[in-house]
């Protein structure tokens, strides 16, 4: 009996149509609309935090990048977003929010490479709101990102560290 049952609910499945996917699926009659749904802007978020904290709490700088390399700079947090802008190898930004899965940050940047005040995000933000300030905005991959302590660190210096190593070999002065 069971198997008799198995067989005849093999054959209702096998009555049914097809499920079709991506735009098919919301529209028949849309022959020629692309299989692919493009995300539209979504705008990066500043004072996340609060009113005690800076608008953005963080600020990064790009890694796993050559010189001459640059991340690009998502509209959204999206692979197939479209492409608002890039940030230069070693150059820096304002982390100001991230994606639900972790894999995007959302930043405020400046042309230059540079932490740049003028942007308006090193202050505290009285209430959550898209950024829409004078620097550029957008959605860079995480694993790219290095964050950097403090929003006021100046660009990095090379051999900035070969004082220090050779003062910590150095022989302590007796007396």
């Amino acid at each position: 009996m069971r198997r008799l049952l198995f067989l005849f609910s093999l054959c209702l499945a096998a009555c049914g149509s097809p499920v079709p996917d991506g735009n098919a699926a919301i529209d028949q009659n849309a022959a020629n609309a692309p299989d692919i749904v493009t995300p539209g802007v979504v705008a990066v978020r500043v004072g996340e935090l609060g009113p005690n904290f800076e608008a953005c709490s963080a600020a990064g700088t790009t890694r796993h990048l050559d010189a001459g390399e640059s991340l690009p700079v998502r509209a959204a947090p999206f692979d197939n977003a479209a492409q608002a802008g890039a940030v230069a190898a070693g150059g820096r930004f304002f982390v100001c929010s991230r994606s639900i899965d972790q894999k995007w940050f959302g930043i405020v940047y400046d042309g230059s490479g540079a932490l740049a005040p003028a942007c308006g995000v090193s202050e505290p933000a009285n209430t959550r709101h898209d950024y829409s300030g004078p620097c550029r905005s957008g959605w860079i991959q995480s694993a790219y990102v290095k964050v950097i302590a403090g929003n006021d660190l100046p660009p990095p210096v090379a051999n900035q560290m070969a004082p220090m190593a050779n003062q910590a070999t150095a022989a302590p002065s007796g007396g």
